[in-house]
């Protein structure tokens, strides 16, 4: 498609080659002195714009990866298979470097599988091409490094301005080239405070199947993107509304159709607190989100009612259950299957062991097992008095609370985990011997 682009000189907008980080800076000056064509693209450009800091910066160059490499020898590695990229090494900082992406579908290293997903994409082209292989609008403009410009072929500017997401090309056909790209239009509306027009909002509920042919890695690192950036509720809200939620998590959202559904009134709870911990510069962890999101489909798998109690052995049977499904949707690590059954456990500690106030406490994941019960009081409100004496505890003895250390092994993580339920369980009488 031959798209003259719209040129906006440096006196027309507001990007300083002081907010760029200056690896990056160095990446695109050498690329530039090499007789190479070097641009910053993508988001970095986008939240410039609009007075955001970039979590990172991308760089797309007419120079293919063996060039990049050949620029910049032993600081360059080259990556992927899908897409091939250039790492190169800035200091202690990795500064990625693409190709830009030809249109036509009929040359060089390029492979759509049947459902229209882009399976391999290494055709390189030129800028006037690689602009049409990007996914939204406002993610196409490119920042010339030789005359600071910024040039737009989609009308993205005006996108901005207008306050709205829109994808370049049919939005079917996007869709199915990366299915991707829906749950990334819900994260960059809510990060951006964005609307998605009905072109682009219309095909998300019939596609969203699709989903589950991404690989599940990818998945779980969007997953991580979509709720850990400070808009998780927002970004709840919006799977909900437009039919993603199941692609992502298709057991929690079976939950969430169902009368009085405990999900329905928590999750979104849970959520706001997650954003108020971002909002403050609090830790989040992965685990935890998981944790709440599987929760009802854990007593749904075991047919009971969550006021009961069960035993250990029959919550991580069913928990096992439960996170390998939904590990097939997003790929969950062991450590983090670790850290959703031991908070999962503490439940029943909490519940069964206030005798024991001093060893509960000690116990690594007693702080996430108490603020998760906190959260189950919202929909079983007799717990709230359970939640009332742990903090009480907390409040008398904060010399008992367990003092988190850093473990990789996962099997010591199930060790230490298990020496604490047993410091829990009183030991047997023993009898007499019969005279």
């Amino acid at each position: 498609m031959n798209v003259t682009p719209h040129i906006i000189p440096r006196s027309e907008h507001s990007i300083s080659r002081r907010q760029i980080d200056k690896g990056v800076l160095d990446v695109l000056y050498t690329l530039s002195k090499n007789g190479y064509e070097a641009y910053l693209v993508g988001g970095c450009v986008r939240d410039l714009l609009l007075g955001l800091e970039p979590k990172d910066f991308d760089i797309v160059t007419n120079a293919t990866p063996d060039q990049v490499k050949g620029v910049f020898r032993g600081r360059c590695r080259i990556i992927g298979r899908r897409f091939r990229l250039a790492h190169v090494h800035v200091g202690d900082k990795v500064i990625e470097v693409a190709t830009f992406r030809a249109q036509s579908e009929e040359r060089g290293d390029r492979v759509i599988d049947d459902q229209g997903m882009l399976r391999r994409d290494n055709v390189y082209g030129t800028r006037d091409e690689d602009v049409w292989r990007r996914d939204f609008t406002v993610n196409a403009l490119y920042y010339n490094i030789k005359d600071f410009s910024i040039v737009d072929y989609v009308g993205a500017m005006q996108d901005l301005q207008a306050g709205q997401i829109r994808l370049i090309g049919e939005p079917v056909q996007r869709y199915r080239e990366d299915p991707v790209r829906m749950i990334r239009a819900v994260r960059f509306a809510c990060k951006l405070g964005l609307e998605l027009p009905q072109e682009t909002a219309s095909p998300l509920p019939d596609l969203s199947h699709l989903l589950a042919e991404a690989a599940p890695a990818r998945l779980y690192e969007e997953v991580l993107k979509l709720f850990h950036a400070g808009q998780a509720l927002c970004v709840f809200e919006k799977l909900r509304q437009h039919g993603l939620m199941g692609g992502l998590f298709d057991q929690t959202e079976y939950c969430l159709q169902q009368p009085d559904s405990w999900s329905a009134l928590v999750i979104p709870v849970a959520l706001g607190q997650t954003d108020e911990r971002i909002a403050s510069d609090k830790g989040v962890h992965p685990g935890f989100l998981f944790a709440v999101m599987m929760w009802e489909p854990l007593w749904q798998a075991m047919e009971r009612d969550e006021q009961e109690l069960v035993s250990l052995d029959e919550l991580l049977k069913a928990a096992n259950m439960v996170l390998a499904e939904q590990s097939e949707r997003t790929a969950l690590t062991k450590p983090i299957m670790h850290y959703v059954k031991e908070v999962w456990a503490m439940q029943l500690l909490l519940l069964t062991k206030q005798d024991q106030v001093e060893r509960v406490m000690a116990i690594p994941r007693f702080r996430a097992g108490f603020d998760f019960l906190a959260l189950r009081a919202v929909a079983v409100p007799r717990f709230s008095a359970v939640v009332d004496f742990w903090q009480q505890q907390q409040d008398a003895h904060p010399e008992w609370l367990y003092q988190p250390t850093y473990v990789t092994a996962v099997e010591d993580q199930e060790v230490a985990f298990e020496e604490a339920l047993e410091q829990t369980r009183r030991p047997k009488r023993r009898r007499r011997p019969r005279r």
